[in-house]
């Protein structure tokens, strides 16, 4: 049996330490979600509460039912809501539908379902649970209460 040289072996670990740095480091790319009135929101800041991501549209009248809702739980101190606009609106015209809805939460000026790695929602209203570490909880269509959303992540 015959054993590889040093100079092989040292080649051989050097490439799979390069590999291995490559991949730890593409796993710690940073999401940065753009904000529709402002700077970009770091997805990573949001560790360690609870993120809601609705998606809503001016049409859709169980959005328009479940806006007060989710405003109310955006004032929790462990809870922040990201709103999408499902037709693309975008700019200053999405602010000021916001605006006319009576949203209060963040909207977000694009949608980040490809950036977290999930399907983009094809009924509506549909709203993302994510939790405290990251992950996605649960995914959720029809209108929701404060109260229904609150028992499942227990508030």
């Amino acid at each position: 049996m015959q054993y590889p040289g040093k100079q092989t072996f040292f080649r051989r670990a050097l490439a799979l330490g390069g590999i291995s740095l490559v991949l730890l480091l593409a796993g710690c790319e940073k999401i940065e979600l753009q904000r529709a009135d402002g700077p970009a929101l770091n997805w990573d800041q949001l560790r360690g509460q609870w993120v809601l991501v609705n998606y809503w549209a001016e049409w859709c009248k169980p959005c328009l039912e479940e806006i007060p809702e989710l405003n109310a739980l955006d004032t929790a101190p462990d809870i922040a809501v990201l709103g999408v606009n499902f037709d693309g609106v975008q700019g200053q015209a999405l602010q000021q539908l916001g605006e006319r809805m009576g949203i209060e939460f963040t909207l977000l000026a694009e949608d980040p379902a490809e950036k977290l790695g999930w399907d983009v929602p094809i009924a509506l209203p549909a709203t993302f649970i994510v939790g405290p570490e990251g992950d996605l909880v649960e995914a959720r269509f029809g209108p929701q209460t404060e109260a229904e959303l609150r028992s499942l992540i227990g508030g």
